[in-house]
């Protein structure tokens, strides 16, 4: 056969082909391929990682927590790599919804915007 082959285009996740349900699920995604891309840590220990979040006691059948899990195994990872420590993500945490609770709706959450900081 001669040519380019056809593909079909893939199946629409969400409705109206959007891939990830909020914005912060792509920027959690993105985050990870950069930093496996970087080096931090390999495919093999994030998808070992993730597997065990997904497969706790806690997970939600229908998936609707999965990027919460993604985020909780990325936490993980990065304690183990030595990159931070729990009680950095904690105020890291504490700072961003304090800059969230003072962003105007509709307007990007920046750390910078934490009025505790």
């Amino acid at each position: 056969m001669h040519g380019r082959p056809t593909l079909s285009a893939p199946e629409e996740l969400l409705p109206g082909g959007r891939a990830f349900e909020e914005p912060w699920q792509a920027e959690a995604f993105a985050l990870v391929i950069a930093l496996y891309e970087r080096g931090v840590f390999s495919w093999g220990e994030w998808a070992e990682t993730l597997s065990a979040k997904l497969h706790a006691k806690d997970v939600l059948d229908d998936g609707s927590d999965y990027y919460q899990h993604w985020l909780g195994a990325l936490e993980a990872l990065l304690v183990q790599k030595g990159v931070v420590q729990p009680p950095e993500i904690n105020l890291l945490a504490a700072a961003w919804q304090r800059a969230a609770q003072a962003t105007p709706h509709g307007k990007p959450i920046l750390l910078e915007n934490d009025p505790g900081s």
